[in-house]
């Protein structure tokens, strides 16, 4: 399986452990939805952190299903699908922290920017990227709206999204796309520490502060997925170009 979920001192640990580089493929996403299912819905659950294996917290979307769609019908469920639980992740109603253990590049950075705080491993030589204008793809709606979001300032959007430069984790806790920098052996504990911080007080008042801060952007997300044209992905993965890209980025990532 590519991913493990456990319940550590009632708050749900969700991994990504799909080697080499952690990509996300639709067994994680669909995994993703089931542990935010049950943190929404089961009382003593304090919340979601989110974390990987290895060097790396996670490449992204996994690169050989990019590669083989089967069909324009394919590639628009996909999409479909990917929305609706990026949705789910940026409306979770309880806390959930980003526990970055390495590299956060593509849809792993995405995912990192849907939570509500993000602690990354304390090293100069992990980075975090948004390389899809390179290899000639867009961002969806939904991860559009939550990259503006979190990224929260045009100097940083144009930084992050139109360069789409690799940025050392200390470069990116002062542009404040990271929160915090932490020991590697310390990670883990820190995040429960603030899914904790959050949500342990009278009444748990963060659900409902949480749900207001959100409330616009969660909006905007909804009515981009619901009014979509999703055949635009189709034409992007459809495209030689496109998908040559992606079979080298591929390639490099499997050091062939």
């Amino acid at each position: 399986m590519s991913y493990k979920t456990e319940i550590q001192d009632n708050i749900a640990v969700f991994t990504i452990n799909n080697p080499p580089t952690n990509s996300i493929n639709t067994e994680v996403l669909k995994g993703l939805e089931a542990i935010i299912d049950r943190v929404n819905a089961e009382e003593e659950l304090k919340g979601l952190v989110l974390t990987g294996t290895g060097r790396i917290f996670s490449s992204g979307f996994d690169l050989v299903t990019f590669t083989t769609f089967e069909s324009p019908e394919h590639i628009i469920q996909w999409f479909k699908d990917d929305e609706e639980i990026m949705y789910k992740l940026f409306t979770c109603s309880k806390p959930v922290v980003a526990a970055l253990n390495g590299h956060a590049s593509a849809a792993g950075f995405i995912v990192t920017q849907a939570c509500d705080y993000r602690m990354m491993v304390n090293d100069p030589n992990a980075k975090v990227a948004m390389p899809e204008i390179k290899l000639g793809m867009s961002l969806s709606p939904c991860h559009n709206e939550i990259m503006k979001f979190g990224l929260e300032t045009g100097k940083n959007w144009k930084r992050v999204i139109y360069n789409g430069e690799r940025i050392p984790a200390p470069v990116a806790l002062e542009m404040g796309i990271i929160d915090e920098l932490v020991d590697a052996d310390q990670l883990l504990e820190k995040a429960k520490a603030k899914v904790r911080e959050y949500i342990d007080n009278p009444n748990r008042p963060f659900i409902s502060i949480k749900a207001g801060y959100r409330k616009s952007a969660a909006q905007q997300m909804r009515e981009a997925i619901d009014t979509c044209d999703f055949t635009m992905f189709v034409k992007t993965f459809t495209n030689p170009v496109v998908i040559n890209q992606l079979k080298a980025s591929l390639a490099r990532m499997q050091g062939k």
